[in-house]
């Protein structure tokens, strides 16, 4: 009833998992991941313990290969499971339950593993494959993984239809504020066109919380923390934080931030600021 692909991003700074399903909010049971030890996706009749189970035998050192054997070896349920992984080095590996509904299969590459049950056929995980390695590697992986998922949908995907997708990644210091590793967390719970829906999504966090390459980082020079103060009381704030924080652009503000998107969105907002 869902397809997945777990993922590395090819600088191995970034694990991720993205899936769709015709399943209420299929993002609340499949994908798990942590920075630094790697990804999995549990599905079919999902056990939901193997994400916890999994990333700590991926944490004790054990590839994904052999994360795999252990959940399956220990679940008297395997027979029903399917399960993708991918470790801290970017191996991959699927497994499926030869009692899962037809279709299920998956497939593994470089980096990634792609795998789906009750799909109109293989050439959804087929699809995905390909659309994966098609994918520019300097993309983010969110990029990349979400791209495969389309790919997959359009070749078919569950056979029962579409409700629900989410999509997980995790880097080292990438979440809110840099407290942890979530870069990117968005689920589209119920919706029609769940996939399109959750790049929509994708697109707003992008402009929200960007990943600003060190080349476009500005410093915060006492100068420029100065004129950007006086804008933003101009338009009624205490100062700068204040007015980043009332326009959820947090990500934008500290050390080494990005200026050119506020400062341009400070200037549309005081017209008369060069008079």
């Amino acid at each position: 009833m869902t397809f997945s692909i777990v993922a590395r991003s090819a600088d191995g700074e970034s694990w991720g998992v993205a899936v769709a399903s015709k399943f209420l909010a299929v993002g609340s049971a499949v994908p798990a991941a942590v920075a630094g030890v790697g990804a999995i996706a549990t599905q079919a009749w999902a056990n939901v313990a193997y994400k916890g189970l999994a990333l700590a035998h991926l944490d004790e050192g054990a590839t994904a290969s052999i994360a795999v054997q252990r959940l399956v070896e220990e679940d008297e349920g395997r027979e029903h499971r399917q399960v993708g992984i991918v470790d801290v080095d970017g191996g991959a590996a699927t497994y499926t339950g030869p009692a899962c509904l037809d279709w299920a299969g998956g497939l593994t590459g470089d980096g990634f593993a792609v795998q789906g049950n009750i799909l109109t056929g293989p050439e959804v995980v087929e699809a995905m494959r390909d659309a994966f390695e098609a994918s520019d590697p300097e993309l983010p992986l969110a990029r990349r993984l979400l791209a495969a998922l389309a790919a997959g949908d359009a070749a078919g995907g569950d056979s029962r239809g579409r409700q629900s997708a989410a999509l997980l990644v995790v880097k080292e210091g990438a979440g809110y504020g840099g407290f942890d590793d979530v870069a990117v967390d968005l689920r589209i719970d119920d919706h029609e066109e769940p996939i399109p829906e959750l790049e929509r999504l994708l697109g707003l966090h992008e402009a929200l919380s960007p990943d600003v390459p060190e080349e476009e980082r500005v410093p915060d020079t006492p100068e420029l923390m100065d004129e950007l103060d006086a804008r933003a009381r101009s338009l009624g704030h205490l100062h700068f934080a204040a007015w980043l924080g009332t326009n959820n652009l947090e990500a934008y503000g500290g050390e080494g931030w990005t200026a050119a998107t506020v400062i341009e969105q400070l200037r549309e907002a005081t017209p008369d600021w060069e008079k």
